[in-house]
């Protein structure tokens, strides 16, 4: 989160918490830290706020430095101040989440205290530096009950997707089995999937439909009075 400073008193710092989903499985992006404090050990992509720049900005700026990723929509989730977070000093860290398409992981961090960066499973998450095991927590609270009644699962996915992609996505995230006939008389019936008229190409099992979320058609029905909800 934070490289070594003097001045940690009374600071503020930005940790991401960035969500993928790959091959089936919910990933977070984590940084192995290569200066104390925690050296070693993995973390949030996080760092101290510039005097001179929001938070939004401060946001967007650390995910860079850490990662190399750009333009990725970060969303505030909460602050956290225990007094005693952070060895050094008194920080006191806003958390951003975002949910992204894994499209590579050549993720080549800029600031010398991150080593390397890269996904990992959220099954297999490791005791983190400072409070981010809380703060990844928080934040999958966030997501589970966003799914449920907002369609952001759709960030999460390649731009065609087949419905056992999507269904197997919830089933993820939710840590629940869904039944397979409802889903799709759901998520179907809401009329924002467009059925591309193509399907998978090179898998060894018999090749699903494709189809794509259409966003505008989503903002439409809300405008009408639309109700997500899975």
């Amino acid at each position: 989160m934070l490289s070594k400073d003097p001045n940690y008193h009374n600071t503020f710092s930005i940790d991401n918490v960035i969500f993928g989903f790959d091959e089936g499985d919910l990933k977070i992006l984590l940084i192995e830290r290569a200066e104390e404090a925690f050296i070693g050990q993995m973390a949030l992509p996080g760092n101290l706020v510039l005097e001179d720049e929001d938070l939004d900005h401060g946001a967007a700026r650390i995910l860079f430095e850490l990662t190399g990723l750009q333009n990725a929509h970060l969303e505030q989730l909460y602050t956290f101040g225990d007094v005693n977070r952070h060895p050094l000093g008194r920080v006191i860290t806003v958390a951003y989440y975002s949910l992204i398409r894994i499209k590579s992981d050549d993720l080549k961090p800029r600031i010398s205290f991150a080593k390397r960066a890269s996904w990992v499973s959220v099954s297999k998450i490791p005791k983190l530096a400072f409070d981010h095991n809380r703060i990844l927590e928080i934040a999958l609270e966030r997501l589970r009950g966003q799914l449920r009644y907002r369609p952001v699962g759709f960030e999460l996915l390649p731009e065609k997707f087949t419905l056992s992609q999507l269904q197997g996505l919830y089933e993820s995230i939710l840590q629940i089995a869904i039944d397979t006939r409802n889903f799709r008389k759901k998520i179907i019936g809401f009329d924002f999937l467009v059925e591309l008229g193509e399907k998978q190409k090179e898998v060894s099992h018999r090749a699903a439909k494709l189809y794509r979320f259409d966003k505008k058609r989503y903002q439409s029905l809300v405008k009408l009075g639309f109700n997500f909800e899975l």
